[in-house]
């Protein structure tokens, strides 16, 4: 009998704990393509606290390894093909990132404001 009584509270609770908040925000989408080794942009500001997802798009024929120790990102990027990265919120700063594969022309960073 007394079970009957919580279990309608536990059910919302629990419903409650596996919501997205009402006020969640779409993550910033920011793109950077890969052409001729290099990024394009090479310098991107991105806003500090919001969660951005990265489109990285590789115009050129053979692959790159887009890599980021600050990002704790790597990814193997094919010729004509697209990463996707999402990452959560950004502390004010720089964030480097470079291409593995080709890193005297593959240079980049995210700088949050």
């Amino acid at each position: 009998m007394m079970m009957r009584k919580f279990l309608p509270a536990a059910v919302v609770i629990l419903a409650m704990g596996f919501a997205a908040p009402a006020f969640a925000e779409d993550p910033v989408t920011v793109e950077i393509s890969i052409k001729d080794h290099k990024f394009d942009p090479a310098v991107v500001d991105v806003p500090a606290g919001k969660e951005i997802k990265l489109i990285v798009k590789n115009l050129d024929a053979t692959p790159e390894e887009f890599e980021s120790t600050e990002l704790n990102r790597e990814k193997i990027i094919g010729g004509g093909r697209q990463g996707i990265f999402y990452l959560d919120p950004l502390k004010a700063g720089t964030y480097p990132f470079f291409g593995e594969f080709n890193q005297a022309t593959a240079q980049g960073k995210l700088i949050a404001k």
